[in-house]
């Protein structure tokens, strides 16, 4: 019984794609609308993705270097992890906390 929902399911899926395809491609023939609009949208998704490629080509070791300094600090390169004009306040077991009172 699990077979036959399972291929009845799998041949009306087939169908379906079976036949927006041949749809598709009789639209493809004829040049209509939406079939320039896919023909334009695809052009600019091939031709984006071929600019980021040659971008990331030739300046990805540059963007690499600037992410992963090397050197003495924090992750920026040269940043202290606590900058020197903002004191570490430490507090000792002996402050008294203020408490607001009612």
């Amino acid at each position: 019984m699990a077979e036959t929902w399972g291929s009845e399911i799998m041949t009306q899926a087939l169908g379906c794609l079976q036949a927006f395809s041949s749809e598709f491609a009789l639209e493809w023939e004829n040049s209509d609308m939406k079939a320039a609009i896919f023909k334009l949208l695809l052009g600019w998704i091939v031709l984006s993705l071929t600019a980021i490629h040659l971008a990331w080509k030739s300046y990805g070791p540059t963007v690499n270097s600037i992410y992963y300094r090397q050197g003495m600090g924090g992750q920026n390169g040269g940043t202290p992890e606590y900058p020197a004009r903002f004191p570490i306040w430490e507090s000792s077991s002996t402050e008294s906390l203020k408490r607001h009172q009612e």
